[in-house]
């Protein structure tokens, strides 16, 4: 915002404590000549004019004194209000250069203003906080820039590989050229409305008040095709779980919890069990499956950007590595926890706890 320059704060600090200083000074004197006045040492005609009297001698050889104190009290105004406004506002400064030092680019700077707590120092912290907390959404974002990009280019060149092979080879078999390309095509398709979803959850939303155990029962219904192809059963139970949040985004989080738990899980005789209750202060949504033995250290990466607990495979289900990212950012968007724990038996537990609704 382009503004028109004015006086510095600092200079407006040596002005005002020299004018307060002056007026301090004006209104000691004022008070002297009343004092000397009522006191009978300066008396008035009818007139009201000050009578000669050997005070007034006196009188007239301080004013020449007290006009030097009121040009003393001036220049030890403006001189010590400039020394005083800048040690004062010395903290502001260092502010405002880290300030502008973010602003360039430089989120790795910190304030890191000395002292005792005071309202610069609040400021100061706050600000490193804002600071941190930035540097890191940025490199997340840097580092999922970098993943989606990847991502994205790896079906492209494979569509580009398959059709200029097609192209050096004009009797090649076009309908394999085209099943592949169109396995390929649904998973570009896939990562971009993966992608398109994750950017929603990120923005506001409107709340409303939303059962979370019926939403459960919404998503295992639209999923129980799927988990009869895999052989997996799955079982839900729950109780009136009231939250406040978008119900398109929470059925999006309950759809990826279940589907990722039927297709990360035994090839046989696998199981899923989906269970919303409800706590004191919160909503609790748990989905626990089978599967194979996962590490701590797997799990803890599994909720970043195209991490997969097991190795890819080329089908149509094996994702595209935003399944619990998703799942994450809802979460956190709707003031929510979420909780990956491995089973002992093998298999996964996720908890996602939600602010119970009011009243609820």
């Amino acid at each position: 915002m382009d503004r028109r320059p004015g006086l510095s704060i600092r200079l407006k600090f040596t002005l005002s404590y020299a004018g307060l200083l002056m007026l301090a000074g004006a209104l000691l004197l004022v008070a002297v000549g009343l004092f000397l006045l009522r006191s009978g040492w300066l008396s008035t005609n009818e007139s009201g004019a000050v009578q000669a009297n050997p005070v007034i001698q006196f009188v007239r050889a301080f004013a020449p004194t007290a006009a030097a104190v009121m040009v003393f009290l001036l220049v030890f105004g403006l001189l010590g209000g400039w020394i005083l406004a800048g040690r004062m506002l010395a903290p502001l400064d260092r502010i405002t250069r880290a300030t502008r030092t973010a602003a360039a680019g430089s989120l790795s700077h910190r304030i890191r203003l000395p002292g005792r707590k005071d309202e610069f120092r609040e400021l100061a912290d706050a600000f490193d906080m804002m600071l941190t907390q930035l540097e890191a959404h940025v490199a997340e974002q840097q580092r999922f820039a970098a993943n989606a990009s990847h991502e994205l280019r790896t079906p492209l060149a494979i569509s580009k590989t398959l059709i200029d092979v097609a192209r050096a080879d004009p009797d090649h078999d076009t309908g394999e050229l085209v099943d592949r390309l169109h396995i390929i095509n649904t998973r570009a398709i896939d990562l971009t409305q993966a992608l398109l979803l994750l950017s929603r959850a990120q923005r506001s939303f409107t709340r409303e008040r939303v059962d979370l155990s019926l939403v459960a029962e919404e998503a295992v219904e639209t999923l129980h095709p799927l988990a009869e192809k895999h052989g997996v059963t799955l079982e839900t139970s729950g109780d009136f779980a009231p939250t406040s949040g978008s119900p398109a985004l929470l059925l999006q989080l309950t759809t990826n919890l279940v589907h990722n738990a039927i297709v990360h899980n035994l090839t046989q005789q696998g199981s899923v069990r989906v269970h919303a209750g409800i706590r004191p202060r919160s909503v609790v949504l748990t989905v626990e499956n089978t599967g194979e033995q996962l590490t701590p250290e797997l799990v803890a990466t599994l909720t970043e950007p195209f991490q997969r607990g097991t190795e890819r495979i080329h089908t149509d289900q094996a994702g595209v590595g935003l399944g619990l990212a998703i799942v994450k950012t809802i979460t956190e968007a709707h003031d929510g926890t979420l909780t990956l724990t491995p089973r002992p038996a093998g298999g996964l537990r996720i908890t996602v706890e939600l602010p119970a609704a009011s009243g609820g």
